[in-house]
């Protein structure tokens, strides 16, 4: 049996002293739970930042300044030994939710509720946070302002919800040997789906899916590609249209794996790399190679992957490509 509770510790004190901060004393709080070596991965245009000080600056101070009376409104809180390099990591996954009261990275403010969807890593070594990686869904607060910068999405997008049963925030102890089959369930689909891009085929055959996904799989994809539910509509809605119009699919690797129980999450910088040919997400093709930052997080049901909630930087895809979608939506919605 394996607890984390310790390192879980830590990191709900850290969230409940910035929920409790200020844009003016977020520094104060970040100085006080991270390291001095504290490096921090974020979302474009975010990218890297070092030490506590510009991870404030840079993310925090602006955030918080712009979403009023922010809340993180958890859905899922897991923690675990990281079998890429053994460090030991807690993840947070949610929203933040608040008023969207002045503009942010090009956005115009709404006055109104905004929930920003979230994934969280955080790396905690001799009782302070190490290392972040904090995945936000830009897009999705984009949908909620009136500010969609891409063509209909095939998916659909809404305020998605947390586990189907309501157990993602976990405490205790809890089973190695359920925490293993899963991690072990997610490792045999990237294995299954990495094969696939070896082979260089553009297509899935159904049943490499129903090895490892539940037949009522739900696929909570991001904002711009949206969610999708059973594997048939999910190779309809996203699988196909994504391995038929991006060539030169390449696995990179993850920064952190690792499971808890039924539940299991991994991020990379870059997970994969990949070449738009036309097509995906409504876009023409620019044959620019292209790196992706993906979050996963899964539940397991039985022996079969049952939800899927995911992260990926679009923002940072598209940027690569030539198209800033913030810049743009700046430069249209915002003039005087």
């Amino acid at each position: 049996m394996s607890n984390y509770q310790d390192i879980k510790d830590i990191v709900l004190e850290y969230f409940e002293a910035l929920e409790n901060a200020t844009p003016d004393t977020a520094k104060d709080v970040l100085k006080t739970f991270t390291s001095d070596d504290y490096y921090w991965r974020g979302v474009y245009p975010f990218r890297e930042i070092h030490g506590a000080d510009e991870v404030a600056d840079k993310f925090w101070t602006p955030l918080m300044t712009s979403i009023t009376r922010m809340q993180r409104r958890q859905d899922m809180f897991i923690a675990g030994t990281n079998e890429i390099s053994g460090e030991q990591w807690v993840m947070s996954m949610g929203n933040f939710m608040g008023l969207f009261d002045v503009d942010w990275l090009g956005i115009r403010r709404t006055r109104k509720m905004v929930n920003l969807r979230y994934a969280e890593f955080n790396c905690v070594a001799d009782g302070k946070i190490t290392q972040t990686g904090l995945f936000i869904d830009i897009i999705g607060l984009m949908v909620q302002a009136g500010a969609y910068p891409l063509p209909p999405s095939t998916g659909v997008y809404f305020n998605y919800p947390g586990p189907r049963y309501h157990d993602g925030i976990v405490s205790g102890e809890v089973s190695d040997e359920e925490s293993a089959k899963t991690l072990a369930l997610v490792n045999e689909m990237i294995d299954d789906l990495s094969d696939l891009n070896d082979s260089g085929s553009m297509g899935c055959p159904p049943e490499v899916l129903e090895r490892t996904w539940s037949k009522d799989m739900i696929w909570y994809g991001p904002a711009g590609i949206g969610a999708t539910y059973t594997i048939p509509r999910y190779q309809e809605q996203h699988q196909l249209p994504f391995r038929g119009h991006l060539d030169d699919k390449k696995f990179v690797g993850h920064v952190c794996r690792f499971a808890e129980g039924n539940f299991a999450c991994f991020f990379g910088w870059p997970n994969l790399s990949n070449r738009a040919i036309g097509g995906w997400l409504g876009l023409p093709g620019g044959n620019v190679t292209a790196e992706m930052q993906v979050v996963d997080v899964y539940r397991r049901e039985g022996d079969k992957l049952a939800e899927n909630w995911i992260f990926i930087d679009l923002p940072y895809w598209l940027k690569q490509q030539g198209l800033d979608i913030l810049e743009r939506t700046e430069q249209i919605l915002n003039r005087d």
